[in-house]
């Protein structure tokens, strides 16, 4: 899921080797289909329009003013939840233009990410249930609904949903069937973030401070370390899980969940990590966007935003993030600032693809920019 605050939540809310690519061999689809990206690092590196260069000609493209939660991008289509109160749950809209292509009343004030897999699309809302429904025309496939409050951003593996619930620290990890929405397991746990799936292990973090590796065939755990999870979702790249929980970041073994390291930011930090390049990028309340070397943990560099730092999105050396009002594009490599667009009000969840950068926001409305 996206990095949220609690009350925002409230109001309403690979692989070195082959295992281990964070972009399968010969795949470079240039789309955002959930919040963690396919390679489950929020890292496009498929994207080649926008650049260092360039980025600053962002301008604003459209606003949808039933929207509001983080966009999925596939197919040229923008899938976005509404979280206005407007009774509209699901649209989707011409990435480009903006134009609506359909709309759903189907749930409620959905604030996580939706994802967007084998020509559905998937999300949850609140009131306990997760939807799929036709990506093509809006139209129910199925509904299942939790035991408790659902928050949590899916995420789409290998022909399963994975997504969490909770309400405080009771909850539950589901893995439904894709196509039918039928349970295939549940684990115990409070999850209100999107779990990461990798080589066949889906990683959690929980409301409990652990951050949970369970086998994502049979739900069994393999692993979990105490003091890495929290609200915000896991990373997995080059074998490492990269999570956030206080005003720590933490890189732990995604085989044993060692500890591998752990880096102190100067507040607390419920943006969830992006990787690129070995790099290791997240937010924190202190107003810093830092990059960290993703082998040591040692900081790169910070670069001053302000109040809370959202989670960031990397693409072509360019990292997308929305910091309270604002949304800045930061060089990657140095953390200079290369452009900001005010937005107001609570913004959060960006996502880059086909030369296009998408924002969420609290309010309802979500915006996207393009080159001029």
């Amino acid at each position: 899921m996206k990095r949220i605050s609690i009350a925002i939540l409230i109001f309403c809310v690979g692989f070195a080797s082959a295992a281990w690519a964070q972009q399968r061999a010969g795949e470079c689809s240039n789309s955002w289909t959930e919040f963690h990206r396919t390679n489950m690092s929020r890292w496009n590196p498929c994207e080649k329009t926008l650049d260092v260069k360039n980025v600053h000609n962002l301008v604003l493209k459209w606003m949808y003013k039933d929207g509001g939660s983080p966009a999925a991008i596939a197919n040229g289509v923008a899938f976005v939840g509404s979280n206005d109160g407007s009774g509209i749950a699901m649209s989707a809209l011409n990435a480009k233009t903006g134009s609506t292509l359909w709309s759903t009343r189907v749930g409620s004030l959905i604030s996580s990410s939706p994802a967007v897999a084998n020509g559905m699309v998937y999300f949850d809302d609140p009131g306990m249930n997760v939807y799929a429904l036709d990506a093509k025309t809006g139209a129910q496939h199925w509904s299942f609904t939790t035991g408790n409050f659902a928050y949590s951003s899916p995420t789409v593996a290998n022909g399963v949903v994975y997504v969490g619930s909770g309400n405080s620290n009771v909850g539950d990890l589901y893995a439904l069937d894709a196509k039918t929405g039928a349970q295939l397991w549940a684990y115990p746990i409070a999850v209100y973030s999107s779990p990461a799936v990798a080589n066949g292990v889906v990683y959690a973090a929980s409301t409990d401070g652990n951050v949970y590796a369970l086998d994502a065939k049979t739900g069994a755990k393999l692993w979990s370390y105490y003091g890495a999870g929290g609200y915000s979702s896991p990373a997995v790249a080059n074998g490492v899980v990269y999570s956030t929980a206080g005003n720590n970041v933490n890189a732990l073994n995604a085989n044993t969940g060692a500890l591998l390291w752990t880096f102190q930011t100067g507040n607390m930090t419920e943006s969830s990590p992006a990787v690129a390049n070995g790099v290791v990028y997240v937010g924190a309340d202190d107003s810093n966007l830092y990059a960290l070397d993703g082998k040591t943990g040692a900081k790169l560099w910070s670069a001053r935003l302000e109040h809370y730092v959202d989670s960031p999105a990397v693409a072509n050396g360019v990292v997308y993030v929305a910091s309270s009002f604002n949304v800045y594009a930061v060089n990657a490599r140095t953390g200079a600032k290369l452009w900001v667009y005010k937005v107001g009000y609570n913004v959060y969840g960006a996502a880059v693809a086909n030369g296009m950068v998408y924002i969420g926001q609290a309010a309802g409305i979500s915006f996207a920019f393009g080159l001029k």
